[in-house]
């Protein structure tokens, strides 16, 4: 029988550490102050509603300073005045020019041959010289005419007076038993048709002078239609040589050197580099507050010149409206068709405003909330925005000076009204 070892066993005396008691205690407290401490992160982070991690989303800090509304673009020189010159008549062109040509205003920049239109000048010319014949022989035969009516008005006063003194007589003689009263009957007659006959005379003088006159007008008025027509097809013939409207430069050339062309088309473009423009793609957003007459800014080159807005078109094209602004002064030089520059336009500046940095989540809530950032927990809080530019955005309401927000990423929120933040 094997025998254990109880009989070797004997109790051992542990005497108290005080320093391990105090360790102890200690560790204990220290615990007890941690679980304090976090017990209101624990409960705010089991009481949020979601958790996105930090690296999916964008702060910024609300402040208050100058809001400056301004819009920065890339704009392409675009001459203000650039004509396109079009055949009048149809033939053969001939360009005179090639393109990027410096040309001065009234200078051939095309010719076109049209041998129809000038024989039809010549004709009507020819037409026109004819009525001028007419028109001078009527004044001619009109004075003739008149010639002939005064001579028979003059013959008749005449034989009114000799028939008057002839009556005269004939009643002295009555009178003196030397004439029959027959003899004076017979002068009163003749006395009688004589100024009848002078009466019709003066009528015919007044009334063929009337119908001269109006037979001359009608022949100049004939001349004066046909030369209107002359000088119309004379202007059209002179339209031949395509002239140029402005000092400038040569653009497009639609037609080859020499081509057979029709009335009314396309035959080149004269650029007037006096008056160049910048053409920028505004977003709609900024082009309900953009106005003709805002300053901006062109620079470009190394260079900055001062602007005006000249133009704003009104049509929205994929969300942007096209505005033209011009250089305030003279056009600087040796400035090209469509060459690239920066344009920035102020729309308003003020003062000691509270602003945010500008990001998605203006678009995702409309401007209408905002997600506050506090201790790890993203807080939905509504708030009301005003005026944006570029980079910011106004706070009306909702938010204070140096509140942080979540400025993008708060599709991953899906709505809720806490989100927990993580790192």
């Amino acid at each position: 029988m094997i025998r254990d070892t109880s009989a070797q066993d004997r109790m051992v005396e542990v005497k108290p550490n005080p320093r391990r008691r105090l360790l102890l205690i200690g560790i204990g407290v220290a615990v007890l102050v941690a679980l304090a401490l976090a017990t209101p992160g624990i409960l705010r982070l089991f009481s949020a509603q979601a958790s996105v991690s930090a690296s999916r989303l964008a702060f910024a800090t609300v402040e208050r300073g100058p809001f400056v509304r301004d819009i920065a673009a890339e704009g392409k020189v675009v001459a203000a005045n650039s004509p396109t010159l079009y055949a009048t008549y149809n033939g053969a062109a001939t360009l005179k020019v090639r393109a990027g040509d410096t040309v001065k205003k009234g200078q051939v920049l095309a010719v076109i041959d049209s041998p129809e239109l000038r024989n039809k000048l010549a004709q009507e010319q020819s037409k026109a010289d004819a009525m001028q014949v007419d028109y001078l022989q009527a004044q001619v035969d009109a004075r003739t005419k008149r010639s002939e009516l005064q001579k028979a008005f003059d013959n008749a006063t005449i034989d009114e007076k000799s028939a008057e003194t002839n009556l005269d007589r004939e009643q002295k003689a009555f009178a003196a038993g030397a004439a029959t009263g027959v003899e004076v009957d017979q002068s009163k007659d003749a006395l009688e048709k004589a100024r009848i006959a002078l009466a019709h005379a003066k009528a015919d003088l007044g009334m063929n002078n009337d119908s001269l006159n109006f037979n001359i007008q009608a022949k100049k008025l004939a001349h004066d239609n046909q030369m209107l027509v002359v000088k119309d097809l004379q202007r059209q013939v002179d339209d031949l040589d395509v002239k140029s409207p402005v000092d400038g430069q040569v653009g497009q050339l639609f037609i080859a050197p020499v081509a057979t062309v029709a009335k009314d088309a396309q035959l080149l473009s004269v650029i007037d580099l006096t008056a160049l423009e910048v053409e920028v793609k505004v977003p709609e957003s900024f082009a309900r507050d953009l106005a003709i007459g805002m300053t901006g800014q062109i620079s470009g080159n190394g260079n900055t010149w001062k602007g005006l807005v000249s133009a704003i078109s009104p049509e929205v094209v994929n969300g942007e409206v096209a505005a033209r602004v011009r250089f305030e002064g003279a056009t600087p030089k040796q400035l090209r068709q469509n060459q690239r520059l920066s344009v920035r336009i102020v729309l308003d500046h003020r003062d000691n405003v509270l602003t945010v940095q500008r990001g998605s989540f203006v678009d995702e809530s409309g401007g209408s909330y905002a997600y506050v950032v506090k201790d790890g927990i993203a807080t939905k809080t509504p708030i009301r925005v005003g005026a944006s530019s570029i980079d910011k955005v106004e706070i009306l309401q909702g938010l204070k000076e140096g509140d942080q927000i979540v400025i993008s990423g708060t599709d991953n929120f899906k709505s809720a009204d806490r989100v927990a933040i993580s790192r």
